[in-house]
């Protein structure tokens, strides 16, 4: 009778913008260990057929909202706890590494590649190393060399994060039991882009992606992956890239070459996926617009400050624009500004009872850049408790509400807004530190513009002061050639 495989699973998760000020530590982190970390993957229970005769073995799954980067001391103690638990388990058939692909720490330029490498000095060459990552991560080579199978999300907005984690684990047990080490090709392609530009929900990048399943399909096909890259972190890696594996070299290495000049072929054709402008033309269109019922409510993305790419969530820019304007102050206009995180400003109105007059001083804290902290003078509409972002309280000032929040979080779930007494379907305009609009926001919009603001993800990737990604690289370069050479080990 065969024993059963053994595989572990761990892994740290986190998007970090080299630009944001703000730093990640421990404390901003999500940490699951041994049968609770099990009990994150849906393929264990009910247990499917293909991950019977398995034994899944738990290490450490360290997970975050994007941020600034994360400070050494936090990355090195679950870098060593995935270690020492991988020399308590003794041997091991494979490891399924759960994580983003973007984390940035302090002092690091490729911080997957550093854990892999430490994953590899634990467990030797031998066993099978499988990644299932987000596509805005980034492949290195050493991350390549490292892992046995990489994939990753076929959808931005992220609809298929569950699916794709089982898919990599699924195609690593498949592995296994084939008995043979995947073939594997790499393409990097010179691009970067924010994701605002590439999301799947319009061509080119729907078109590419939809690529994938015929490829798949192909004899000594496994598995075929497009990462975007990570704009938003100064370092080598950034870049797009395409990774294929098989059970056929050729066919492999010919997929990924395929995938990869596709890519590049389509680069001229990415563009944001709504219109854009300055926050001020934005808000300009949307209050000539929220007179027409249609078009209510109107989405604004507050998008350089968005905590969901790693903006640090309180640069005033957008707060201090909308309190500028006579139609939200004067109550003509009822709008939302979502949101500030400033823990000190709502410790100090958060006893209050709703109602209360307050006055405030909110933001400006972590990212200081102008205008810096802003001072509010107006009602304590709401106090509530968010899953996310902890105690959070709305302050009304005129038409305004805004919500300040005592950890770092999205509105992206309209649940988030109605714990504060707002139904988005009640208001005018929503202004929220976000890109694209995640699938909720998207279908209750009745309108939406991207406003090109300042802060850690600025979306004027030009704006940003790179100095150590591998030039050139469209589209802060344009006129050059560029090299689709397939690595494959």
């Amino acid at each position: 009778m065969h024993r059963p495989l053994r595989i572990a699973i761990g892994g740290i998760h986190i998007e970090s913008s080299t630009f944001s000020p703000h730093l990640s530590t421990a404390d901003d982190f999500e940490v699951t260990r041994g049968e609770a970390l099990l009990a994150r993957y849906a393929w264990l229970a009910p247990l499917q057929p293909w991950a019977g005769g398995v034994e899944w073995l738990p290490l450490v799954h360290a997970r975050a909202l994007p941020g600034g980067a994360v400070d050494a001391a936090s990355h090195d103690a679950w870098t060593a706890e995935i270690v020492d638990g991988l020399a308590r388990l003794g041997p091991v058939d494979g490891v399924l590494l759960d994580i983003h692909g973007a984390m940035s720490v302090v002092g690091r330029e490729d911080a997957e590649g550093d854990l892999v490498t430490a994953i590899r000095s634990a467990i030797g060459p031998e066993p099978y190393v499988s990644a299932a990552m987000d596509l805005h991560g980034n492949v290195s080579p050493v991350l390549f060399a490292g892992c046995d199978l990489l994939t990753c999300y076929r959808t931005a907005p992220h609809v298929d994060v569950w699916e794709t984690r089982e898919r990599a684990a699924r195609n690593l047990v498949e592995a296994l039991r084939r008995g043979r080490r995947p073939d594997k090709a790499l393409v990097h392609v010179p691009i970067l882009l924010p994701g605002e530009m590439t999301s799947t929900r319009v061509d080119p990048a729907r078109g590419l992606y939809a690529r994938i399943p015929e490829i798949e399909s192909r004899a000594g096909i496994v598995d075929a992956a497009i990462w975007i890259g990570f704009a938003w972190a100064d370092q080598p890696r950034c870049r797009g890239a395409v990774v294929v594996t098989g059970t056929d070299a050729a066919a492999t290495t010919g997929a990924a070459r395929e995938l990869g000049e596709q890519f590049w072929a389509a680069r001229d054709e990415f563009g944001f996926v709504a219109p854009t402008g300055s926050l001020d033309d934005c808000l300009d269109t949307a209050l000539a617009a929220v007179a027409d019922p249609a078009r209510r409510p109107f989405f604004v993305s507050d998008s350089g400050d968005n905590p969901g790419a790693g903006g640090a969530d309180d640069v005033t820019f957008a707060l201090a624009r909308m309190l500028a304007r006579p139609e939200i102050v004067g109550g003509a206009v009822r709008a939302v500004h979502a949101s500030l995180v400033d823990p000190d400003a709502v410790a100090k109105v958060a006893d209050e009872p709703p109602g209360t007059p307050v006055s405030v001083t909110v933001g400006g804290r972590i990212d200081p850049r102008d205008p810096g902290p802003v001072r509010l003078d107006g009602i304590l509409e709401a106090v509530a408790d968010d899953p996310a972002g902890g105690r959070c309280v709305s302050v009304r000032v005129g038409g305004l509400s805004v919500f300040v929040t005592s950890r770092r979080m999205q509105y992206r779930e309209l649940a988030s807004y109605a714990r504060l007494g707002v139904a988005v379907d009640a208001v005018d305009l929503v202004v929220v530190k976000i890109g694209y609009l995640e699938p909720e926001l998207y279908d209750a919009a009745g309108d939406w513009l991207l406003a090109l603001t300042p802060g850690g993800v600025d979306q004027d990737l030009a704006r940003l002061p790179y100095r150590h990604l591998v030039r050139p690289l469209f589209p802060l370069d344009r006129d050059f050639v560029a090299d689709l050479t397939v690595a494959t080990a």
